[in-house]
């Protein structure tokens, strides 16, 4: 990460993480105006200005010094198109994770791909040491994506999700970690 707390952007074998911008709001509205994502988190698809509105905030940074957000968009390599984020919020050592990729690229790998290579970016920073995910109990596809980025399911739950979680040790993590 920047020392600003900005997020560097990462790649991975067929995507582009960027760093979240106010201009990918248009974009990204489409990406993601499918009711059908919030199946399980809950609320609904946001208008362009709202997201807009959404992306200034996050893009800002938190207001506690002691939290840094982080959040990326993903560009698909072969195409230039935006197809979903991922997302980290971290404070002490720990790095609370998601991941959403939007309907039209969702059964080929990407959302995987893409948590994956965030876990191993943050990993491979040496300041996280735990990443966490909450997923809603009957989300299979979203527990295989955790899976994938080597996180295992907890007896935890916090608002009925079950929290899965990695925990590593600094001196596990190679350097090279940071690109898939």
């Amino acid at each position: 990460m920047h020392a600003d707390g900005a997020p560097e952007p990462f790649s991975t074998a067929r995507l582009d993480a960027l760093p979240l911008d106010v201009a990918h709001a248009e974009e990204m509205a489409a990406v993601l105006f499918d009711p059908a994502l919030h199946t399980y988190t809950g609320g609904a698809p946001e208008e362009v200005g709202a997201l807009r509105g959404r992306y200034e905030r996050q893009s800002a940074g938190s207001p506690d010094p002691a939290e840094l957000w982080f959040n990326w968009v993903l560009r698909v390599r072969t195409d230039g198109s935006l197809a979903g984020y991922v997302q980290a919020t971290v404070r002490d050592g720990r790095a609370e994770v998601a991941w959403v990729v939007g309907t039209p690229w969702q059964g080929r790998g990407y959302a995987k791909e893409a948590a994956t290579g965030m876990v191993r970016h943050l990993l491979a920073r040496g300041s996280v040491r735990s990443v966490v995910a909450h997923i809603h109990p009957d989300h299979a596809a979203s527990a295989a994506v955790a899976a994938a980025a080597g996180l295992t399911a907890t007896d935890e739950r916090e608002d009925g999700e079950v929290r899965w979680r990695r925990d590593v040790a600094r001196t596990a993590v190679p350097d090279s970690a940071a690109r898939l």
